[in-house]
């Protein structure tokens, strides 16, 4: 599993990719990585079971979709983060 450092928006510790890789906050802290690596895999396997994908304008999730401009990104209360947040 690639998982690349990247300069990313402040707030944002991670993020999985479609292509399957991983990509984290270059400037998270060390002790934190495993945590987000573990949170993100639960999304790569969301996205390889067909239950998630995205777009740059929304989310797709077990066939609905969810506007991107309407939604908090990362809200533990996104059914796919839920199920991350629970497993990770």
């Amino acid at each position: 599993m690639p998982v690349y450092n990247v300069p990313m928006e402040d707030g944002v510790m991670g993020k999985a990719n479609n292509n399957g890789t991983i990509i984290l906050n270059d400037k998270l802290d060390p002790s934190e990585c495993e945590k987000v690596i573990d949170h993100e895999m639960v999304h790569i396997d969301q996205m390889k079971r067909g239950d998630l994908d995205y777009d740059d304008e929304n989310v797709y999730w077990k066939g609905k979709t969810y506007s991107r401009a309407d939604m908090a990104e990362g809200a533990k209360d996104l059914p796919w983060e839920a199920e991350a947040y629970k497993k990770a």
